[in-house]
């Protein structure tokens, strides 16, 4: 198995994958970003001595956890917890797509029906107009640290926040920056799909990058009823982008390759 070893091939895997995770995770049919640059799934962290004592990350951690804040601090990659319930990687040209499945607007202003705290903290980032570290919301906001990133999380969830590099002026441990999703990727929001072709493209990325899919699969990858999950996946099939088959009585899907594809 090939393994990524450069920035320049790791922004060439997320964009043919189209949708990843950071990490592994066994509830989610993704591929992630540690397995295409370590070869394996089993995580290892860090090199120790004899003692136990850290000493480094590993070489594959190393790349994965700079490459976590660079990809999304040069908008190369989006990285936040945009899908699945984790840490996840998206290719730019997915990002219009996912605000849609989100159900926002374009608009960095337009919280929807975010209210209380969260609201509190997304209007903090929309007027500093920059990228800030959960402290500094913290600070802003006036609250404590477990409710500030419990709102954080919500609202990445919610595409409202996405991640944005990282800090090293803080002290301690570098810190990651957070910016509105929409203003982060205004240049990639000039034209919004509607839902029907917005799931249809994520769906896509979804098997291509998935092998063998059922509904359940990308319910839980895009955090979609199971219903829509299956339409989505039959009007693949009908239109010649998707093979089905059964895999011990459950109905999944393949993508089929451009090659294959029928001509539109």
């Amino acid at each position: 198995m090939a393994t990524i070893g450069s920035v320049e091939e790791a922004v060439a895997w997320v964009d043919h994958v189209g949708v990843a995770l950071l990490y592994p995770n066994p509830d989610y049919v993704l591929p992630s970003l540690w397995e295409a640059v370590a070869g394996q799934v089993e995580i290892e962290w860090a090199v120790r001595d004899a003692d136990g004592k850290f000493l480094a990350f590993t070489p594959a951690m190393d790349k994965v956890w700079r490459w976590k804040d660079e990809l999304p601090a040069k908008r190369l990659a989006c990285v936040g917890l945009h899908v699945a319930r984790t840490s996840s990687v998206i290719a730019p040209r997915l990002v219009a797509a996912l605000l849609t499945l989100a159900g926002r607007s374009s608009s960095p202003d337009d919280f929807g029906e975010v209210e209380g705290l969260e609201r509190d903290v997304a209007q903090a980032s929309l007027e500093l107009g920059r990228p800030a570290s959960r402290r500094e919301l913290r600070i802003i906001v006036g609250t404590d640290k477990r409710r500030c990133d419990r709102a954080v999380n919500a609202l990445q969830q919610k595409l409202v926040l996405t991640n944005a590099g990282r800090t090293d002026e803080e002290s301690g441990w570098p810190s990651t920056l957070h910016d509105l999703f929409a203003r982060r990727w205004r240049a990639r929001l000039r034209n919004v799909p509607q839902r029907e072709r917005a799931l249809a493209a994520l769906a896509e990325a979804v098997l291509a990058g998935s092998g063998d899919v059922s509904a359940a699969d990308l319910a839980a990858a895009l955090r979609i009823r199971r219903r829509e999950a299956n339409e989505v996946l039959e009007a693949l099939e009908a239109h010649g982008r998707a093979v089905r088959h059964d895999e011990d009585g459950i109905a999944v899907w393949r993508a089929v390759s451009p090659a294959q594809a029928p001509a539109a």
